[in-house]
């Protein structure tokens, strides 16, 4: 990693990008995983009409799921900072496959801060 790149990680959806830190990548991945386990948990639960909304926040970062069980967006807040803040949702569709990849990239190794 080139300390002097600050940014480790470029994260987007439909019509906005967002640059992430190590630190703040961590707590994507961990904050995702959470929030989609606790889903999993929870959806066994839920009737197919009943919808949830799950909260998650860690390191600056607040992270949301909603949905039913069979299908759920994710959405995230990263806290602003002196120098930028951050908002961005992804749909119904890409939410599940970002949650993968973001578990993929956690299990590839640990980054460093």
């Amino acid at each position: 990693m080139d300390p002097a790149r600050p940014f480790v990680a470029l994260v987007g959806g439909e019509g906005w990008a967002c640059e992430l830190r190590a630190a703040e990548l961590q707590a994507l991945c961990h904050g995702v995983a959470v929030l989609v386990h606790q889903h999993s948990v929870m959806a066994e639960q839920l009737m197919a009409e009943e919808s949830i909304t799950i909260n998650h926040e860690s390191r600056g970062l607040w992270l949301e799921l909603c949905g039913t069980a069979a299908s759920w967006s994710l959405r995230f807040l990263l806290e602003p900072e002196a120098d930028r803040g951050c908002e961005g949702v992804w749909s119904a569709q890409a939410s599940p496959q970002l949650a993968l990849a973001l578990q993929q990239l956690e299990y590839s190794g640990p980054l460093q801060a």
